[in-house]
């Protein structure tokens, strides 16, 4: 997970997904198939690609448990 950064934690537990059949879901709460299958596809070169890195980490090792903390927050 290069380039990762506190900030980034609060963005995966806050930031909704901007398209497709999961717009406007928490990107913490996609289903891991889903980031599984958008990995594979290739992510985009932007900061939703490196963040959707980062969330395929956290959900293959199977760590999203430790962003109910984050979640429904007002940062």
């Amino acid at each position: 997970m290069d380039n990762f950064n506190g900030d980034d934690l609060i963005k995966l537990a806050t930031m909704p997904m901007p398209f497709g059949k999961y717009k406007g879901q928490l990107l913490i709460d996609l289903p891991e198939t889903y980031v599984i299958w958008f990995y594979n596809q290739g992510l985009p070169k932007n900061e939703l690609g490196r963040l959707l890195a980062q969330l395929y980490e956290i959900k293959v090792n199977g760590l999203e448990h430790l962003f109910e903390p984050l979640k429904n927050k007002n940062f």
